[in-house]
């Protein structure tokens, strides 16, 4: 973990607080430093996965860009809908392409990767509706690749954690097909910023607390829209019947005690839930696990919590 931290630093990026919005999508991501550090040891990338297709998921409010990785056969393979993090202002498919080539050969899913409009051009709720759209589309689509979509999933990072339960409780309101499990991966669940791991880790890398005020402030448009349960989960008045849930949180991460507290909100509320917590990692370690051992074990974690799930059809 160190070792990546440090090839990030050694990328020279600025810290994105100091900059536009379009300068800070120009900056190198943790996702590059992995790639440095996989070609200092050799190793070659990206996962192979049996097919790739990129595509574009039509939304009222115009094309998003998507990501379909499809394993070895026919099917009926079970579906996930992944939703990529970057605090809802940065990063892209490219970004976060490493999680869902590992989720596609360790559930042996149809893996559709999902983008969204960014802030601040496009203000809190756009992402979380397109989102929201993608999982409809997918609902209806995702049978073309050799998916089952009566077995869908959705797993989230970050930014994106927070908007995979935001489209559990739309769709929950929309009495329409629930997700079978969710996987949140360090969500976003709450607007205020003063638990424990945000005073604990204020100055940790690659996420620290500067940058999710500075998140924030680019993508809400008023102070209302802290309050909305949807981006603020832990203000919902109950997520009683949403899926069972899996929960994965790094130690060294600001968003740590977010999901903590999501994990027992989730569990007051009556929603089966697993958190797991691991030590001596950072924010963003998920998606490393070409060169991070912990990350492959939290991968193969969420892994069997999904295929569990989905093979009874039933979310238990």
């Amino acid at each position: 973990m160190q070792t990546v931290l440090d090839k990030l630093a050694g990328l020279g990026g600025k810290p994105i607080t100091e900059l536009s919005p379009e300068d800070a999508r120009k900056q190198p991501s943790p996702a590059d430093a992995v790639k440095e550090v996989m070609s200092d040891q050799g190793k070659k990338g990206p996962e192979k996965v049996a097919k790739v297709d990129d595509i574009k998921i039509k939304l009222g409010t115009g094309d998003v860009d998507a990501r379909v990785y499809k394993p070895e056969g026919d099917g009926p393979f079970p579906v996930i809908l992944y939703i990529h993090g970057g605090g809802w202002v940065i990063a892209d498919l490219d970004t976060y392409d490493a999680t869902p080539r590992a989720l596609a050969n360790a559930v042996n899913a149809v893996v559709i990767s999902t983008d969204y409009r960014h802030a601040p051009e496009h203000k809190f709720p756009s992402a979380h509706q397109d989102c929201f759209g993608a999982y409809a589309w997918t609902l209806q689509n995702a049978g073309k690749w050799g998916g089952d979509t009566k077995r869908v999933a959705l797993v989230g990072e970050s930014a994106g954690g927070n908007m995979a339960a935001a489209v559990s409780i739309m769709a929950q309101d929309k009495e329409m097909q629930m997700p079978l499990h969710q996987v949140l991966v360090y969500p976003v669940a709450t607007t205020s910023m003063d638990s424990p791991s945000y005073k604990e880790h204020a100055m940790a890398k690659p996420l620290n607390a500067e940058m999710m005020k500075w998140f924030f402030d680019q993508t809400l448009a008023n102070p209302v829209d802290r309050e909305n349960h949807e981006i603020n989960l832990l203000g919902a008045k109950t997520l009683a019947g949403l899926p069972t849930t899996t929960i994965i949180t790094a130690d060294i991460d600001p968003l740590r005690s977010d999901g903590e507290m999501l994990a027992a909100k989730l569990k007051a509320d009556g929603v089966k839930v697993e958190l797991k917590n691991y030590q001596g990692v950072t924010h963003e370690f998920f998606g490393m696990g070409a060169v991070v051992d912990k990350a492959k074990e939290a991968v193969d974690f969420a892994a069997g919590r999904l295929n569990e799930a989905l093979k009874s059809g039933s979310g238990e």
